[in-house]
């Protein structure tokens, strides 16, 4: 997972958008910005949020999910599965980290394709990690899998990572996923590259 953007410029907040619970005309309008403000990409998984898959607008803090608090900041996209298995749990993980921290990814470490707390006494770090199951080993393994293809590709391509991610984008943009490994492993930002 990677450090949230929330912009001051956001649609949601020029248009003064509010989620309105079962109001899937309204509620559609949001999970449009969002997707188009995440890249195409999930904010838990960091994977690429195809037109098939089930997403969800996401209440990173379900308590506030139809009050007057809740707001742009709260609402991230994300694969259905997480929405749902994350829902329950959100008393038993506090506090907890907000994706949107400025220090995200100096507290939350990646590492060999797994996500770590820097600090075994950040308890909100540690809190979003099970939270989110960011440390889910089927999850962890999807990331690792599909680094080392890369790998294997740029090897098969003759090509250096800059130039092999580069390519994908313009080729195989939906066969993107895991922004922040990439990051780590290859040392490319494709988030500032992505339009």
């Amino acid at each position: 997972m990677r450090k949230a953007f929330k912009s001051e410029e956001s649609a949601i907040l020029k248009d003064r958008l509010k989620y309105i619970v079962n109001n899937s005309r309204n509620n559609l309008k949001i999970a449009t910005i969002l997707l188009s403000e995440q890249k195409g990409f999930c904010a838990y998984t960091d994977e690429y949020l195809s037109r098939t898959d089930a997403k969800e607008i996401e209440h990173f803090n379900p308590t506030l999910k139809g009050t007057n608090e809740d707001d742009y900041c709260n609402w991230f996209l994300v694969k259905r599965q997480w929405n749902s298995e994350k829902s329950t749990k959100w008393v038993e993980f506090q506090p907890v980290l907000h994706p949107t921290d400025p220090n995200f990814e100096q507290r939350i470490i990646y590492l060999d394709g797994d996500y770590f707390a820097a600090s075994e006494d950040d308890l909100e770090a540690l809190n979003l990690i099970k939270l989110l199951k960011l440390d889910d080993p089927a999850l962890a393994e999807k990331r690792k899998k599909y680094i080392a293809r890369k790998r294997q590709e740029m090897e098969a391509f003759q090509e250096d990572a800059h130039t092999f991610f580069l390519n994908l984008l313009d080729d195989d943009y939906c066969h993107l996923s895991y922004l922040r490994a990439i990051k780590e492993e290859f040392g490319i930002d494709l988030w500032l590259i992505l339009e």
